[in-house]
């Protein structure tokens, strides 16, 4: 049962990760390459994003 839990909650995190890849202000390459990132190997990809990723363009309060 806490895999399930795990995986949901690493679930979570990689769709976040993708909707702030897909709104930042990145090349159209480079939104594609943080995306395959995130589903092929979803638990470093995120690491990876959430260390170097690409920064939404919105203004953060």
């Amino acid at each position: 049962m806490e895999y399930g839990i795990i995986g949901l909650l690493v679930l979570a995190a990689d769709i976040y990760a993708i909707i702030q890849v897909l709104g930042s202000g990145a090349s159209t390459a480079g939104k594609t390459a943080w995306v395959l990132a995130i589903v092929i190997l979803p638990v470093l990809g995120f690491l990876a994003w959430l260390v170097a990723g690409p920064r939404s363009s919105g203004v953060r309060v």
